[in-house]
């Protein structure tokens, strides 16, 4: 792989500034958003992949939203007082907590068309830009992640 030809200089030059300012633009974009629906960003994470497949392991729920399972607990007793999401223990190994979805929290459902709406209008971007740029992240995650 070739090297660049310039090596940054400035901290607006360096990818990783890059990446870590636009994250932290994308969380207060979608903070006004999720707010008057009670959620925080990474509450919101956990309720999509929810939506993508109830019922998961906190193990498996952990790796699909890339949090460390220390991370993700207290959110998920977080989510459960304020009756999003059930947690139980395994009756067969209780080393396993299996996280389900309340009614009140596959029902926070109907507001993501228009918060991701929202999102891809503040971006700017085309819509037809954003396949590429994600798999381009992803891409990257993956081989930073190696």
């Amino acid at each position: 792989m070739p090297r660049p030809k310039k090596l940054p200089e400035h901290v607006e030059e360096h990818i990783c500034f890059g990446l870590y300012s636009t994250s932290h633009a994308m969380l207060r974009a979608y903070t006004p958003l999720l707010k008057p629906l009670g959620l925080t960003y990474p509450q919101y994470i956990v309720l999509t992949a929810l939506w993508e497949a109830d019922e998961q392991t906190v193990k498996a729920l952990s790796e699909k939203v890339i949090l460390d399972p220390g991370t993700l607990t207290p959110l998920l007793k977080r989510m459960e007082t304020q009756g999003l999401v059930t947690r139980t223990r395994s009756t067969q190994d209780e080393r396993k907590v299996f996280i389900a979805l309340t009614a009140k929290g596959r029902a926070l459902r109907d507001h993501a068309p228009d918060i991701t709406k929202c999102i891809i209008e503040k971006t700017g971007m085309a819509p037809a830009k954003l396949p590429e740029l994600l798999d381009t992240l992803v891409e990257m995650r993956a081989r930073l992640t190696d």
